[in-house]
């Protein structure tokens, strides 16, 4: 293993294309899904196939993290197939894939693990059989089949040489209905068939002195089992188990309890088929099942609670038969079900006991953390295990039709805005629009967490519009990072003009405190989260939605932001973001607590039932997403269902402010600037003294530690390294690769530096000096998946002829006066053969002559068409003074409205 990779920490990944690689870090290792073990990086490393093998072929430790451990159990379905396969068969091998109902049971499992957003059902088909023709191209090639392959590997799963105790039904015998056998696998003379033979003929096959140690081995599993089960030691004392016996219920139930202890031992338990599904009387719990016209946060839901089999609920004559057995077997309604009187009458108690607590009925909240198998409050159950294994708790009809929008958002309808909108959804935000307005309506939170580029502006902008149908006397409140007023306001005022949208902040020049009439007569307040902290009427006024964009910025519960956040006053909440919150506890709990406060309980109480979970290794986390998605709409821009409906390229502008110093540095280059062209002659003179000051400001405004050379380029010192941080972030936590370019050859290192610390490891660097034989290898790393994460490109060197489609973002560190530059270098990832969406980021700092280049380009005006040109910059020098100036000048007015100086 590589030494520099041995100082980092292996973490095991799902990548965006549902690729299980090992990924290394040199920030905080992942309590989830780090990997101690160098073997199994090294297998990994190899390919995903060879490292699920070395998994599947070992032992649980309690050092594993709960990723291998829930791969392993992944793939131990596939290993106990092919132990079950015909190995004489002149077929091929036939595993089977498990069911679209059992992959989603293994969707809602899966730890918060990086990439866990990325396991869905398509994607564990794709791992399971790109595993099969793995495994099966080694079994089959194996010079002894696939019985040598699993001897070989899996001697646990193999049946040859081993042990098996039998289990069956005999219907012919009322008083004993069970028959057993014990038998052992031999291999037959001159083939590789297995037979199976009653245990009494392994005595005879390994008589003699030679073969006592073959026949003690094969007798060891069960003096070891014998050792745990009483009725084992009986039967092996007695000579029975040589012999096949009928059995009584009670006696075949002492095996059935006992398979987990005799297959740790050794041996093999086969058992009627029924017990797979362990058939057992339950307490059924039901809840919401009262009809009501509209259900909402701040409903009572109805509770009932039934002993019931298979859903049915039981007479009190069969109810009787089960608590006079107690214990054991009984044949209920013509098939053997599992009792045990005093667990089922426990759990009743139990619930008997919830009922009479709730008589008035059940919050909301509380129903849904039942529903989702936890307690009412979230406290851990002393019986849980009890509770868990004789209790069903199920929504009523009501409920259950509800709860079916929530998981299938897809089915909500909504009426149309009647132009309204401009602007057409496409498929994917119409059903996201529609859940929104779905859950607030019902007065609960919504977390809409799409993929950076699915448009959650857009899909805000339409619930606001909603909301301005229904008449409303309270506007909602939209807070949002400073940086992003500036497309919220263009947003809305392309997309819904009639939105009465008041952008407040106590800077804005003749904005102060509205009237509580001014209030009525808007649709929305937007402001900020600094803001917030300094108005206290924002927090006394009561609101229609509270809506938080980039809601990342309340995962500190203890910052001052987020707890001012959560004591807002509203109907409904909702929140924004980008990243896969399910995969970072902490974060989640935060931003919950704000949608749904008192959902996920306590900060302390939460983190006990995570610490709960995370005792047990073979635990899962599908308790805690059944209880949290149904207020989580997410939406991959991997998704089959959305790729299709993309734009193959989307340009968004990135909004940077000046720090201090690059607002100082500016200020006096407009003055050099402004003396200079005073002294200045025309000709060549000028124009030369015009570039240089066009440079001066394009250097400003990426960093004042270019234009002074003083090699220190930390973050705080440029805008643009601030927002830098915020886009790869987001983009690193999502595993996506991306191509950042500078027209700037100096500016490459001190990006590729910064970004190292971002994404936790080192990129690429592409400028004019890289030696031409060195091009492709750099691209060839960059287009393996396991390869770096970024890629930084001066402009001229690699903007033409890279084919770099593994990228899915491209950003513009510094602009181009000629577009049609900066679009044949976005081109290098949107390509032939790019199968993603690309989005492109376009870093501008306000108030400039970076926007006001934009604002010309995209306005189409005269002076734009010039510099679309490819001596766009020379026509430039052209201009006259005053040209010049209003050019480069400093928007200040443009700066404090859009929030420069928070």
């Amino acid at each position: 293993m590589n030494a520099e990779k041995q100082k980092k920490t292996a973490t095991l990944s799902v990548s965006p294309s549902g690729i299980l690689h090992v990924v290394y870090h040199t920030i905080n290792q992942d309590p989830y899904a780090y990997i101690a073990q160098a073997h199994f990086i090294d297998a990994f490393a190899n390919s995903p196939e060879e490292g699920l093998f070395a998994l599947v072929a070992s032992k649980i430790e309690d050092n594993w993290s709960l990723a291998l451990t829930y791969w392993r159990e992944f793939v131990a379905l596939y290993v106990e197939q092919l132990s079950q396969q015909d190995y004489d068969s002149p077929k091929a091998l036939t595993i089977s894939l498990p069911s679209e109902e059992v992959l989603q049971h293994w969707v809602l499992k899966v730890p918060p693990i990086p990439g866990g957003e990325y396991v869905t059902i398509d994607v564990l088909r794709s791992i399971w059989l790109s595993f099969d023709m793995w495994c099966s191209a080694r079994a089959s090639s194996h010079k002894g089949g696939v019985a040598g392959f699993l001897k070989e590997h899996f001697p646990m799963w193999l049946p040859l040489g081993r042990v098996c105790f039998h289990l069956a039904e005999n219907k012919q015998d009322e008083d004993y209905p069970f028959a057993f056998m014990a038998t052992y696998a031999t291999q037959l003379a001159h083939s590789r068939e297995m037979q199976h033979k009653p245990l009494k003929h392994a005595l005879q096959e390994y008589a003699g002195h030679h073969n006592k140690t073959a026949l003690y081995h094969l007798l060891k599993p069960i003096h070891e089992a014998a050792i745990h089960c009483e009725w084992v030691r009986e039967i092996l004392e007695s000579h029975d188990v040589y012999h096949p016996m009928a059995w009584t219920p009670a006696e075949a139930y002492q095996l059935l309890q006992s398979v987990v202890q005799l297959e740790a031992a050794g041996l093999m338990v086969k058992c009627p088929n029924w017990w797979k599904k362990r058939p057992k009387p339950k307490v059924q719990v039901n809840i919401g099942g009262k009809k009501s016209t509209l259900l909402s946060a701040d409903s009572l839901l109805n509770f009932s609670v039934t002993v019931a089999l298979d859903g049915e609920p039981l007479t009190k004559e069969e109810l009787q038969a089960i608590y006079q057995s107690e214990t054991g077997l009984i044949l209920l309604r013509g098939q053997y079900v599992e009792i045990d009187a005093k667990k089922l009458k426990e759990a009743l108690s139990h619930w008997e006991s919830v009922q009479k607590k709730v008589s008035g009925g059940l919050s909301f909240i509380e129903g849904m953390r039942l529903l989702a198998g936890m307690s009412a409050d979230l406290t851990p159950e002393e019986n849980s295990n009890t509770l868990q294994e004789w209790s069903m708790v199920q929504a009523g009809d009501t409920l259950s039709t509800l709860l079916e929008k929530f998981r299938h958002p897809e089915t909500i309808k909504n009426k149309e805005l009647d132009g309204e909108l401009k602007a057409t959804l496409r498929p994917y935000q119409e059903i996201g629009a529609n859940w929104l307005d779905f859950l607030t309506e019902l007065g609960l939170g919504a977390c809409l967490a799409d993929d950076m580029g699915l448009g959650k502006t857009l899909q805000v902008i339409t619930l606001l519009l909603r909301q301005k149908k229904k008449k409303l006397c309270q506007p909602s409140l939209l807070i949002l990072p400073a940086s992003l007023l500036d497309n919220w306001r263009a947003e809305m005022q392309r997309f819904a003009p009639s939105l009465k949208a008041l952008f407040y902040h106590s800077a804005f020049d003749g904005v102060s405190e509205p009237t509580s009439e001014t209030l009525k007569s808007l649709d929305v307040v937007v402001t900020t989260y600094g803001t917030l902290q300094r108005q206290p009427w924002l927090r006394d006024t009561s609101w229609h939605l509270i809506i938080l964009d980039e809601a990342q910025a309340i995962k500190n519960p203890m910052s001052i932001q987020t707890k001012l956040a959560k004591t807002l006053k509203g109907h409904a909440r909702v929140a924004l973001t980008g990243t896969p919150i399910e995969n970072r506890l902490g974060d989640l709990w935060s931003l919950y607590d704000f949608i749904c406060p008192g959902l996920l309980g306590t900060s302390h109480r939460f983190k006990q039932f995570i610490k709960t979970i995370e005792n047990n290794k073979r635990s899962s986390y599908a308790q805690l997403r059944q209880l949290v998605q149904p207020y989580l709409l997410r939406r991959l821009k991997t998704d089959k269902s959305i790729i299709a409906d993309l734009p193959d390229k989307t340009e968004v502008n990135v909004w940077c402010e000046l720090t201090k110093e690059q607002l100082k540095l500016y200020t006096q280059a407009v003055h050099d600037m402004t003396r200079a062209l005073e002294n200045s002659k025309d000709g060549i003179q000028r124009r030369g003294l015009v570039l240089a000051y066009l440079m001066r400001f394009k250097q400003i405004c990426n960093h004042p530690g270019q234009l002074l050379g003083d090699k220190d380029y930390q973050a705080q010192r440029s805008g643009k390294f601030d927002r830098l941080t915020y886009l790869c972030s987001e983009i690193g936590v999502r595993q996506e690769k991306v191509l950042i370019f500078t027209q700037y050859r100096e500016m490459t290192i001190p990006i590729a530096q910064y970004l190292e610390k971002c994404f936790g490891e080192p990129g690429l660097i592409l400028h004019g000096g890289t030696a031409v034989a060195k091009r492709k290898h750099l691209v060839d790393q960059f287009q393996d998946e396991k390869g770096p994460p970024f890629f930084v490109l001066s402009l001229k060197a690699g903007g033409t002829g890279l084919n770099l489609t593994a990228a899915s973002h491209v950003i513009h560190f510094d602009r181009w006066w000629n577009p049609a530059v900066e679009n044949q270098a976005t081109d290098r990832a949107f390509r032939i053969g790019q199968k993603r969406n690309v989005l492109v980021h376009k870093m501008i700092c306000k108030g400039t002559i970076e926007e006001k280049i934009d604002r010309l380009i995209a306005e189409k005006v005269s002076l734009a068409t010039d510099v679309l040109q490819v001596t766009g910059e020379t026509l430039l020098t052209e201009m006259d003074n005053k040209q010049l100036l209003d050019l480069v000048r400093l928007d200040l007015n443009q700066m404090i409205e859009k929030e420069i100086f928070v």
